[in-house]
């Protein structure tokens, strides 16, 4: 690793990271998981402390004073792995892995402003982080593809190296390998974002150079030595796309699998950026599914100029906030944002939806409510403030309020009960230690 991890980073790996050394079975709790330590870093946050304070003396009393649902000894006893964790810390050192945090200053600062609290608490990589933030195209499809779509995709690869752009993909065999190696055949520079075995990757022959020469990153939310997992796969789909400034599904399979899971989550929840589907050759059902998902065309540009104009580079857009393309006239400048009711004569078709009207998907529905409640949610409200607002009643603002909680898209406060919206991230250098 370039250089040592930070306290915050530490303490997080302690909690967070199942630690894996080889192939030895240790007994150690199980570590905590995404929404789990969501939960204890809102909590920190809210008593002005740091991850870091967690090892040193008082643990336990601040353990005790957080009042989490967690168990106290668990956390202790993921707090007391330290001689493994210097393990753990000198075998990635040895393969030139770096691992950060969300509370360090050169975690993917798009990864913290799009994702919010869904942003991965850890992410390790190998090669330039630098990169990480260059935007680009993101490249996705299926594993299992012909050789008339694995040379189409190569050259898409090739064409992103030749308008210097850096190339996303999941490093998948099939689509994703493919459109990496046509970038770095090209010259040009590459992300991969894997979903297992970072460490083997980063070791492979095949990519030293390109490491080396600062052309490619790997990174992966998951232990260096993690084996796959489906649910990996799924969840660092999301990731792709937050790190490119548009996307290119080449292949996917109708209703089924991770790249079509993945590009309608960006379609119907994320929306990050443009996403758009192959149009040349058999498109087959899976893309013309997407494209009724309210996917582009893909534009087949066919120099660099035309792939620029394409990805234009745009800020990520904070967590919780619109895009300033789509803000409203007047918004822009004002100290606080006031909500507005839906009217009365609408709400039963805003929220009331009949199955089978051919209205809102439930992702789409719970999409529009988050875009109307962050603004709401500035200022703590409580779950009846929310339903009255909304004109709903309480169970339906609940079970809302659980999902973007669950998310990460808000936060539940205690003593008593309300709702907020997120921060975007967790402890910036600028803020810690304040309120």
């Amino acid at each position: 690793m370039n250089d040592a991890p930070s306290l915050n980073t530490r303490a997080i790996l302690l909690l967070t990271a199942p630690l894996i050394i080889g192939r030895e079975r240790r007994s150690s709790p199980k570590p905590l998981a995404p929404g789990e330590y969501n939960r204890l870093a809102r909590r920190l946050r809210d008593l002005r402390r740091q991850p870091a304070d967690l090892m040193g003396d008082g643990t336990g009393a601040l353990i005790e004073e957080c009042q989490l649902d967690l168990d106290a000894e668990r956390l202790a006893r993921l707090l007391d792995r330290g001689f493994l964790l210097s393990q753990a810390l000198e075998r990635w050192r040895t393969r030139a892995l770096w691992v950060t945090s969300r509370a360090d200053a050169d975690y993917p600062r798009r990864l913290k402003e799009r994702l919010g609290g869904q942003a991965p608490p850890v992410l390790y990589g190998c090669g330039s982080r630098e990169n990480l933030d260059s935007g680009g195209l993101a490249v996705v499809g299926s594993r299992n593809v012909d050789d008339d779509l694995i040379a189409y995709t190569e050259g898409i690869g090739r064409l992103a190296a030749e308008a210097r752009r850096t190339l996303v993909s999941g490093g998948a065999r099939g689509i994703d390998q493919a459109a990496m190696r046509g970038a770095l055949d090209a010259g040009g520079t590459v992300t991969g974002v894997l979903a297992d075995r970072l460490e083997r990757a980063a070791t492979h022959r095949d990519h030293r150079d390109a490491l080396m020469d600062d052309r490619l990153v790997l990174i992966c939310p998951y232990d260096p030595a993690a084996g796959f997992l489906v649910g990996h796969a799924m969840q660092r789909n999301k990731l792709i796309y937050a790190l490119a400034d548009a996307a290119l599904v080449v292949s996917a399979e109708f209703e089924k699998g991770g790249t079509w899971t993945g590009a309608v989550e960006q379609l119907d929840r994320h929306r990050f950026v443009p996403v758009y589907v192959r149009t040349t050759g058999e498109t087959g059902k899976g893309l013309d599914g997407l494209l009724r998902h309210g996917a582009k065309p893909w534009p087949s540009p066919d120099d660099a100029a035309a792939l620029c104009s394409l990805l234009v580079p745009s800020e990520a857009v904070p967590h919780g906030a619109q895009p300033p393309c789509s803000a409203k006239p007047g918004a822009i400048g004002r100290e606080r944002t006031t909500f507005r009711r839906p009217k009365r004569r609408h709400r039963r078709q805003s929220w009331n939806l009949a199955p089978g009207t051919g209205s809102l998907r439930p992702m789409k529905l719970l999409a529009a409510v988050e875009e109307l409640l962050l603004p709401y949610l500035a200022e703590p409200r409580t779950e009846a403030d929310v339903a009255e607002a909304l004109d709903v009643q309480k169970p339906q603002a609940r079970s809302w309020l659980k999902r973007l909680v669950d998310d990460g898209r808000i936060e539940k406060l205690s003593r008593p009960v309300r709702y907020r919206e997120a921060t975007p991230s967790l402890f910036p250098d600028s803020v810690v230690g304040k309120r």
